[in-house]
């Protein structure tokens, strides 16, 4: 579907202060801002920030690139990698799965709140409360399995990301632990001892371990599953292929930078950034966008941009060709490290 309507005009919303019905001509979304639900693979995902396929294809690594990222799957060692905004370092992680059949991605993005315990897991120890005394004003408290016994204990439980990639399993999960460099200054170094040992425990369900049938509990994962516990411990049989990610907005410690294959993404050259716009784009749309690929290496010499901001612009001059291509290309390719 066009971007432009019969008379050639591209905008939806006119600020007339007049309602109309411009919506209905709103385009289709380019594919890495596609948020509908698509079939593949025999399952329906939810593919956000684009087709999770489209983010896999678009990385091309560089044979030095390839082998940093091979030692860290042979090492079973978390891939620290570092570079600046849009270069591809959490696109690696959906490259990987998907080339190596390792399923749906385990994102954790992190904040300046975010927690050890955030990746791992979460009790909802007030659900629970609230359920005992529901089922002791009823009468019910006391049947097997009633909401808030011991039994039904694993219905408040829910792995995190992390926890989610330490569970035993054939192949590894793999787990993007995104913008770490946001972190409160504790979590990298209170990431030591689960990266390392590759196992965590759960003491709510350590407590009463004895008290559930086979000492095992049924928790929820991050995507949706239901899995077995075995007294309240949860260990990996093929350690995860994790992803840290950091702009480089501060340095880890010593203790985590040793424990990890460190991988540095640098400024895409225009090979790598045509490959990026063919993924995303298609084939003809990176012929017919090669004056702005070359104006975007131009200012990124001197100014610090993003290939998404370049994705951006491709899309919407070439949907749109009536606009003005420089003119446009300008306000969606703003440097980042402008002043305030």
């Amino acid at each position: 579907m066009s971007a432009t309507d019969e008379s050639g005009e591209w905008l939806i919303y006119r600020g007339a202060g007049e309602p109309h019905d411009g919506i209905l001509r709103l385009p289709d979304p380019p594919p890495w801002r596609d948020f509908r639900r698509r079939e593949g693979a025999g399952t329906t995902e939810t593919r956000r920030l684009g087709a999770y396929r489209e983010q896999a294809v678009s990385l091309r690594p560089e044979a030095e690139e390839l082998e940093v990222i091979n030692a860290a799957l042979h090492l079973r060692r978390p891939l620290l990698v570092t570079g600046g905004p849009g270069v591809g370092k959490s696109s690696l992680a959906h490259s990987v799965a998907d080339e190596l059949g390792l399923g749906e991605v385990l994102r954790w993005p992190v904040v300046s709140r975010s927690t050890l315990q955030d990746g791992l897991y979460h009790y909802d120890a007030i659900a629970r409360l609230q359920d005992v005394q529901i089922a002791a004003h009823s009468g019910t408290a006391t049947e097997p399995g009633a909401p808030g016994s011991v039994e039904s204990i694993g219905d408040y439980l829910r792995l995190g990301p992390l926890g989610t990639a330490l569970l035993p399993g054939e192949l590894p999960r793999v787990l993007l632990i995104d913008e770490l460099d946001k972190s409160d200054i504790d979590l990298p170094n209170d990431l030591l001892n689960v990266l390392e040992e590759g196992e965590f425990t759960i003491p709510e369900l350590q407590r009463i371990s004895d008290r559930l049938p086979g000492r095992t509990a049924h928790v929820l994962t991050h995507d949706g599953r239901r899995v077995p516990v075995k007294d309240g411990r949860v260990q990996c049989t093929a350690f995860p292929f994790t992803v840290l990610t950091s702009n480089e907005e501060r340095d880890f410690p010593a203790p985590l930078m040793r424990r990890c294959i460190h991988l540095e993404l640098g400024r895409p050259d225009h090979a790598r950034l045509a490959s990026f716009v063919r993924a995303h784009l298609g084939r003809d749309r990176e012929r017919g966008g090669n004056d702005l690929i070359l104006r975007f290496l131009e200012r990124s010499r001197s100014e610090l941009l993003a290939a998404d901001q370049l994705l951006n612009a491709l899309h919407l001059t070439q949907t749109a060709p009536d606009l003005d291509r420089e003119r446009l290309a300008d306000l969606l390719i703003q440097r980042l490290d402008r002043p305030r």
